[in-house]
């Protein structure tokens, strides 16, 4: 009788340590990747490495800019921007704007009149409000 009651408590210490010892490891998180922008990201929110959204407002500025991943706002008239890398999204609003950008993900959101996006790679949604209201934007992909 002896024997089995420590035969019985070899067994089931032999079968529990091993799955205490997983414990941690089950708790473990996966790695998150985003296919589109081929990264991955730690374990909080997807997309938690965006840069800050850049704003530009005036007339008449020329600039050349990092997107970071962000979303570019771009409000006034005659503007000329050159976004590089990868924008989350443009959203324009004014009249006589032209933004030439290399990668648009999401979404592209026009505002106002004579409005002009290239963009050389990606698919987003295009939204023409200003088309909607019958006024002339042009939204493109062009070749890179």
């Amino acid at each position: 009788m002896t024997w089995t009651v420590v035969a019985r408590s070899l067994a089931a210490s032999s079968i529990a340590l091993p799955l205490i010892a997983a414990a941690p490891l089950a708790h473990a998180q996966p790695v998150i990747c985003n296919p589109i922008l081929r990264q991955c990201a730690d374990n909080s929110v997807v997309g938690s490495e965006r840069g800050t959204d850049t704003h530009i407002t005036g007339i008449g500025v020329t600039e050349v800019i990092d997107c970071r991943n962000s979303t570019l706002l771009v409000n006034g008239a005659n503007n000329r921007i050159t976004a590089l890398g990868t924008c989350w999204a443009v959203t324009m609003q004014g009249s006589g704007n032209v933004v030439i950008a290399d990668n648009v993900i999401n979404d592209v959101t026009v505002y106002g009149w004579d409005q002009t996006v290239l963009y050389k790679n990606g698919a987003p949604a295009v939204v023409d409000r200003g088309r909607e209201l019958g006024m002339t934007n042009r939204i493109d992909r062009v070749p890179a």
